[in-house]
């Protein structure tokens, strides 16, 4: 309640201009801190910030994707783009983390700013750009890093200077060298930030894109991994969807994870809808928090019911309450990811997610 009532307000009031300042802030304040042992933060910041343990028995650990999760609540890929505070999310609660979306050529994203708030919407419009230090710098910052006590998953998105028809190769060059660290590999093929990139959602680039990155997951050699759980079988790939594709449209995505045996599905990435938003905007970019909730249940029960269950889900989308959790999980998700309700409930809400969903 206090990040609520005292250093929210504080951080927004100091940076309206330019929200994106808080985040740079956040990041370089807890980059340091991460390089402390992981018992220590562990202990200094479990039992304060979540007093009761959220975790799951170590003899019930949830299974998804052939991944062991100690809990159920992910930090969304955007928040820590280049993996700068992996031990301080770990310490904080959560299940899992997503880095990224990172991409084979280091590139700046949009101009500045590029992040908008609307706190009455509990919503973020954003248009980062996939801003982020490159392929090859993550790798060298993860091989740094001791052994993480939660999965890592990796989002790979396609480097704006890349032609489009040659996105796969693009991607495949950021997997080889990140494969090493990544517990899963996420495909960003649906921000709505990086010209043309949603159209590796339709059928003949997305199955171009997926049978290259198969290949490149069969072709790995086994190595012992302090990242990767099980470094002899292949790393799975999920595939990050929009939520403004049509049924149809979902439903040619979910033949080519069929078909090529894709492990999962993150529903869904941010909209360009702005329905619900109470104010007028003319900033461009993807809309998140409570605006995208409704969606992103909807997107999630349908893969759910069209698959009968049998495709893990990762949702996210518009989770700014427990009940908003539980409902995501009652509709399919095996496993959930936050960004914007964290920014708007603070580190706490981890805690309330876990200790909610563990009962």
């Amino acid at each position: 309640m206090a990040y609520q009532r005292l250093l929210r307000p504080l951080l927004f009031g100091l940076t309206q201009h330019d929200p994106e300042v808080a985040h740079d802030l956040a990041l370089a304040l807890l980059a340091p801190l991460s390089r402390l042992p992981q018992a220590w933060l562990a202990r200094a910041f479990g039992p304060k910030l979540n007093p009761k343990s959220p975790l799951p028995s170590p003899n019930h650990p949830l299974t998804v994707c052939g991944l062991t999760f100690p809990s159920p609540v992910g930090l969304a890929a955007g928040f820590d783009k280049d993996g700068l505070a992996l031990p301080f999310w770990a310490a904080l609660g959560f299940g899992f983390v997503e880095v990224g979306t990172v991409t084979w050529h280091a590139q700046p994203g949009n101009p500045r700013p590029r992040i908008f708030r609307f706190p009455r919407s509990q919503a973020l419009i954003n248009r980062m750009g996939f801003n982020n230090q490159g392929a090859v710098a993550l790798a060298a910052r993860l091989q740094q890093l001791p052994p993480l006590p939660i999965p890592l998953g990796i989002s790979l998105g396609k480097s704006r200077i890349t032609p489009l028809e040659e996105a796969p190769n693009d991607y495949a060059q950021a997997l080889r060298v990140l494969a090493p660290y990544a517990a899963y590999f996420a495909l960003n093929v649906s921000s709505p930030n990086t010209p043309g990139l949603r159209s590796l959602q339709d059928r003949a680039h997305l199955e171009a894109l997926v049978t290259t990155l198969q290949r490149e997951v069969k072709a790995l050699p086994p190595a012992p991994s302090r990242f990767r759980q099980q470094p002899d079988a292949p790393i799975p790939l999920l595939i990050k969807v929009a939520p403004d594709l049509s049924e149809q449209a979902l439903l040619e995505v979910l033949e080519v994870c069929e078909r090529y045996h894709i492990s999962g599905i993150i529903a869904t990435n941010t909209t360009l809808s702005r329905a619900g938003l109470d104010s007028t905007t003319s900033e461009a970019g993807g809309l998140s928090g409570r605006p995208l909730a409704a969606r992103a249940l909807e997107v999630v029960s349908f893969i759910s019911h069209q698959t009968q269950g049998k495709l893990p889900i990762i949702g996210v989308g518009g989770i700014l309450t427990p009940t908003d959790a539980q409902r995501m999980v009652a509709a399919g998700a095996s496993l959930i990811q936050v960004y914007t309700g964290f920014v708007y409930q603070g580190p706490t809400f981890i805690h309330s997610l876990n200790t909610t969903l563990k009962d």
